[in-house]
């Protein structure tokens, strides 16, 4: 038993530092820094490589007698083996041929690089300046794998283009010293002095002129001249080479559970059905006098649902944060060490970003989580939706989860940065009901808003299976969101864009927190009185994340033993 557990373990230290090694990028947001001078391959040879890698793992592990390992470590084992399965399967499925999107992409990342390296020492602005010299050759590498993908098939929906060479051309400065590649060199620690400043500044905008500007400039060439008019008029993943399989396979991937297209849209259904019911109460009870359509167009049309400034929406996000902060202690048993701060979202991605996203901090405390805000178009941002909203990307949503997984010393190392999306997207949707228990949507409003949010994700099990599978178009899918959810057009037609340009991902949210509120539900009516709610997040929350099966597992056995 004991040389087993020997080799199982040394199986996941040579995976963790072949993952490090093979993306820098991963190293530096885990924390890690030897790699924070290098940039990862963007080609299609580098996703080969790392599938090979995979495969040679997966080869290993199953040579080791799980039975043979403590109760830790088969868990260990098991979530090891789902996650190289659903990894090597993504791979084969070559879903890395459609890099770019107006949503994602390195055109996007790259300019946040700063926001993830530590920038505390002379020897951090070498690595990230190295990180800049490289960036011509990364972004060739990425122009030949979207090459590779248009030979193979893989057509980009026009759709989820839209804006892109905006971006790009953004980035085409004539000074380098207004890119916002140049931000780090604006304002250097004290421990540097001035001499190293000015050279680090001359070095950081020469690798701008050099190698960042010749990147964009590379990219939106072939993007307008290749990438662009080759794009697919049609939505679906259904069309992509294997594109039914390709589905399947992301249902899986982001659900963890076993299910077809047809049966997550009509759990869609339903829960839209349910949902539009309690919404109806809520304008009841608002005293408003009209259906849901006129309602609707009353939240995203009157002024007092808005404000005038990024300013003002950032300190009403604020102001919701804190009250939940103080609430945190009466909810849970455990809590996260690892600070969060607000930020605005950038200029440059805001017009096709979403309404906010939560942007990870690191395990050791060096670097804190960040709840992104998009302060872009501010008559899109009611105030109704601040509150869900907020409580889903920080706390008790992703922060406070992604933190405490981060901080659990137990883990291997794998097991802190592998998020399984059912899991973490499914706690931030239940993270925002707990605002309920916590005194807040007392503002019939902010409940309408939060339903609505609830709806969204309900929604999308009904749209993103309609697009991809089941033959809707993607205004279809715009008008049926418009229909059922109070959120603004341009979000919408965001959100629609996103689930076009990223199959799947959207289903994980609404099956993920339907499944942690069954369990809850379970454990309630078998304990009775004996149910403790901050015992209940902790099972939930100390095991970080893991596929939903092995979560009701983890469930049933803690109400056996209650």
């Amino acid at each position: 038993m004991e040389e087993i557990s020997v080799q199982f373990h040394q199986l996941l230290d040579d995976h963790w530092e072949q993952w490090l090694r093979h993306d820098p990028w991963f190293a530096t947001s885990a924390g890690v820094h030897k790699y924070d001078h290098l940039l990862p391959a963007g080609d299609e040879g580098w996703y080969l490589e790392w599938l090979d890698v995979l495969c040679g793992f997966a080869s290993r592990l199953q040579k080791l007698d799980r039975l043979a390992l403590s109760q830790s470590d088969q868990l260990n084992y098991t979530i090891f083996a789902r996650h190289l399965g659903l990894e090597i399967r993504e791979l084969e499925l070559r879903g890395y041929q459609l890099p770019m999107s107006k949503s994602g992409g390195v055109h996007l990342a790259m300019p946040d690089l700063y926001l993830v390296m530590p920038m505390a020492n002379v020897q951090d602005y070498e690595n990230y300046i190295a990180r800049l010299e490289g960036c011509l050759a990364y972004f060739g590498q990425v122009i030949d794998l979207m090459r590779s993908g248009l030979k193979q098939g893989y057509y980009p929906p026009r759709v989820t283009l839209e804006g892109v060479d905006a971006s790009l051309r953004a980035q085409l400065v004539d000074d380098p010293g207004t890119s916002s590649f140049y931000q780090p060199f604006k304002e250097f620690p004290a421990i540097i002095s001035g001499a190293e400043r000015d050279r680090l500044c001359r070095a950081g905008r020469n690798a701008i002129c050099d190698s960042v500007i010749p990147a964009y400039r590379e990219l939106l060439r072939f993007f307008q001249e290749e990438y662009y008019p080759s794009a697919r008029v049609g939505i679906a993943a259904a069309e992509l080479p294997d594109g039914r399989a390709f589905y399947e396979h992301r249902i899986q991937y982001f659900t963890t559970l076993h299910l077809s297209a047809e049966e997550v849209h009509q759990t869609g259904m339903r829960e839209v059905k349910r949902i539009r019911e309690e919404m109806l109460q809520v304008i009841e009870q608002t005293g408003f006098q009209g259906g849901m359509a006129a309602f609707i167009e009353f939240l995203r049309t009157d002024p007092k649902f808005y404000v005038d400034t990024p300013a003002a929406l950032l300190k009403e996000t604020s102001y919701v944060l804190k009250r939940m902060d103080g609430e945190l202690p009466r909810l849970f048993k455990t809590l996260p060490r690892l600070p969060y701060g607000i930020r605005p979202i950038p200029d440059f991605s805001a017009p096709g970003t979403t309404s906010a996203y939560y942007f990870l901090g690191t395990g050791d405390g060096s670097r804190a989580g960040y709840y992104y805000v998009n302060t872009y178009d501010l008559k899109s941002r009611p105030l109704y939706e601040i509150e869900a909203l907020s409580l889903h990307e920080a706390v008790p949503g992703h922060h406070l989860q992604i933190a405490m997984q981060q901080e659990l010393a137990d883990l291997p190392n794998f097991r802190k940065q592998v998020f399984f999306t059912s899991y973490v997207e499914g706690w931030a949707l239940y993270a925002e009901r707990l605002g309920l228990e916590a005194g807040f949507y007392k503002d019939a409003y902010s409940n309408f808003g939060r339903l609505s949010y609830e709806m969204w994700r309900a929604c999308r099990l009904v749209v993103d299976t309609g697009m991809h599978v089941l033959g809707w178009s993607r205004q279809q899918a715009i008008d049926f969101m418009a229909q059922n959810t109070s959120s603004t057009l341009l979000n919408i037609t965001n959100e629609v864009d996103r689930y076009i340009a990223w199959p799947g991902q959207a289903l994980a949210y609404k099956i993920g927190e339907l499944k942690i509120r069954e369990l809850r539900k379970r454990a309630e009516d078998a304990l009775g009185e004996r149910f403790n709610l901050r015992e209940f997040h902790d099972v939930i929350l100390l095991s970080g994340s893991v596929p939903l099966d092995i979560l009701e597992s983890r469930v049933m056995t803690w109400i056996d033993q209650s």
